[in-house]
Protein backbone atom coordinates (compact mmCIF):
# COMPACT_ATOMS: atom_id res chain seq x y z
CA UNK A 1 0.00 0.00 0.00
CA UNK A 2 1.63 3.24 -1.12
CA UNK A 3 -0.43 5.79 0.77
CA UNK A 4 -2.69 4.60 3.53
CA UNK A 5 -5.58 6.58 4.94
CA UNK A 6 -5.84 6.06 8.69
CA UNK A 7 -8.79 7.20 10.77
CA UNK A 8 -7.95 7.95 14.40
CA UNK A 9 -11.02 7.93 16.65
CA UNK A 10 -9.74 9.54 19.84
CA UNK A 11 -11.02 12.19 22.25
CA UNK A 12 -7.78 12.75 24.20
CA UNK A 13 -5.94 15.69 22.63
CA UNK A 14 -2.57 14.53 24.01
CA UNK A 15 -2.95 11.09 22.43
CA UNK A 16 -4.00 12.68 19.14
CA UNK A 17 -0.87 14.85 19.12
CA UNK A 18 1.39 11.89 20.04
CA UNK A 19 -0.09 9.73 17.29
CA UNK A 20 0.30 12.50 14.71
CA UNK A 21 3.91 13.04 15.82
CA UNK A 22 4.68 9.32 15.61
CA UNK A 23 3.48 9.13 12.00
CA UNK A 24 5.41 12.31 11.13
CA UNK A 25 8.57 10.96 12.75
CA UNK A 26 8.44 7.78 10.66
CA UNK A 27 8.31 9.88 7.49
CA UNK A 28 5.91 7.37 5.96
CA UNK A 29 3.39 8.99 3.66
CA UNK A 30 0.03 8.35 5.28
CA UNK A 31 -3.12 10.40 5.47
CA UNK A 32 -4.36 10.68 9.03
CA UNK A 33 -7.92 11.84 9.69
CA UNK A 34 -9.11 12.45 13.24
CA UNK A 35 -12.57 12.39 14.79
CA UNK A 36 -13.06 13.03 18.48
CA UNK A 37 -16.19 11.04 19.37
CA UNK A 38 -18.04 7.88 18.41
CA UNK A 39 -20.91 9.72 16.72
CA UNK A 40 -18.53 11.53 14.38
CA UNK A 41 -16.73 8.25 13.69
CA UNK A 42 -19.96 6.64 12.50
CA UNK A 43 -20.87 9.71 10.42
CA UNK A 44 -17.36 9.77 8.90
CA UNK A 45 -17.46 6.10 7.94
CA UNK A 46 -21.02 6.16 6.60
CA UNK A 47 -20.42 9.54 4.87
CA UNK A 48 -23.19 11.38 6.69
CA UNK A 49 -23.66 15.01 7.71
CA UNK A 50 -20.47 17.07 7.65
CA UNK A 51 -18.55 13.99 6.50
CA UNK A 52 -20.54 13.39 3.30
CA UNK A 53 -17.34 13.73 1.25
CA UNK A 54 -15.09 11.75 3.61
CA UNK A 55 -12.66 9.30 2.08
CA UNK A 56 -13.03 5.75 3.40
CA UNK A 57 -9.99 4.83 5.52
CA UNK A 58 -7.77 1.79 5.04
CA UNK A 59 -7.31 1.37 8.79
CA UNK A 60 -9.07 2.59 11.95
CA UNK A 61 -7.42 3.24 15.32
CA UNK A 62 -10.32 3.21 17.77
CA UNK A 63 -10.38 4.28 21.40
CA UNK A 64 -13.03 2.58 23.57
CA UNK A 65 -13.78 5.42 25.98
CA UNK A 66 -15.46 7.95 23.71
CA UNK A 67 -18.24 10.51 24.11
CA UNK A 68 -21.53 10.23 22.17
CA UNK A 69 -21.05 6.55 21.18
CA UNK A 70 -18.58 4.22 22.86
CA UNK A 71 -15.84 2.49 20.92
CA UNK A 72 -17.70 -0.82 21.32
CA UNK A 73 -20.85 0.74 19.80
CA UNK A 74 -18.80 2.06 16.89
CA UNK A 75 -17.13 -1.34 16.43
CA UNK A 76 -20.50 -3.13 16.43
CA UNK A 77 -21.93 -0.76 13.82
CA UNK A 78 -18.91 -0.93 11.52
CA UNK A 79 -18.55 -4.70 11.60
CA UNK A 80 -22.28 -5.22 11.01
CA UNK A 81 -22.39 -3.28 7.73
CA UNK A 82 -21.10 -4.68 4.46
CA UNK A 83 -19.44 -1.44 3.31
CA UNK A 84 -17.27 -1.12 6.43
CA UNK A 85 -16.90 -4.73 7.61
CA UNK A 86 -13.52 -5.32 5.96
CA UNK A 87 -11.78 -2.19 7.27
CA UNK A 88 -9.23 -3.34 9.88
CA UNK A 89 -10.02 -1.86 13.28
CA UNK A 90 -7.33 -1.69 15.93
CA UNK A 91 -8.61 -0.91 19.39
CA UNK A 92 -6.05 1.47 20.92
CA UNK A 93 -7.18 2.31 24.42
CA UNK A 94 -6.06 2.80 28.01
CA UNK A 95 -8.16 -0.11 29.26
CA UNK A 96 -6.41 -3.38 30.00
CA UNK A 97 -9.60 -4.93 31.38
CA UNK A 98 -10.11 -8.51 30.19
CA UNK A 99 -13.82 -7.73 29.89
CA UNK A 100 -13.07 -4.91 27.40
CA UNK A 101 -10.60 -7.08 25.49
CA UNK A 102 -13.09 -9.94 25.22
CA UNK A 103 -15.90 -7.59 24.18
CA UNK A 104 -13.75 -5.94 21.49
CA UNK A 105 -12.78 -9.28 19.96
CA UNK A 106 -16.35 -10.57 20.27
CA UNK A 107 -17.37 -7.64 18.06
CA UNK A 108 -14.61 -8.46 15.55
CA UNK A 109 -11.83 -6.02 16.40
CA UNK A 110 -8.77 -6.98 14.38
CA UNK A 111 -6.43 -6.32 17.30
CA UNK A 112 -6.39 -4.79 20.75
CA UNK A 113 -3.57 -2.65 22.10
CA UNK A 114 -3.42 -1.06 25.53
CA UNK A 115 -1.85 2.38 25.19
CA UNK A 116 1.54 2.47 26.85
CA UNK A 117 1.88 5.25 29.43
CA UNK A 118 5.55 5.88 28.61
CA UNK A 119 6.09 8.31 25.71
CA UNK A 120 8.76 6.22 23.98
CA UNK A 121 6.71 3.04 24.36
CA UNK A 122 3.66 4.82 22.93
CA UNK A 123 5.68 5.96 19.91
CA UNK A 124 7.02 2.42 19.43
CA UNK A 125 3.48 1.02 19.53
CA UNK A 126 2.40 3.42 16.76
CA UNK A 127 5.51 2.50 14.73
CA UNK A 128 4.69 -1.19 15.05
CA UNK A 129 1.05 -0.61 14.06
CA UNK A 130 2.20 1.25 10.98
CA UNK A 131 4.83 -1.34 10.14
CA UNK A 132 2.47 -4.31 10.41
CA UNK A 133 -0.89 -2.92 9.26
CA UNK A 134 0.39 -0.56 6.54
CA UNK A 135 3.67 -1.98 5.26
CA UNK A 136 3.44 -5.73 5.82
CA UNK A 137 -0.04 -7.11 5.33
CA UNK A 138 -2.31 -7.13 2.30
CA UNK A 139 -5.75 -5.55 2.67
CA UNK A 140 -8.97 -6.70 0.98
CA UNK A 141 -10.46 -4.65 -1.85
Amino acid sequence: MDIAHILLVEDNEGDILLTQEAFRERKIVNKLSVVRNGGDAVDFLFKEGQFAEAERPDLILLDLNLPVKSGIEVLQMLKSRKETRKIPIIVLTTSSSQKDIDKAYFHHANSYITKPLDLEEFMQAIFKIEEFWIQLIKHPE
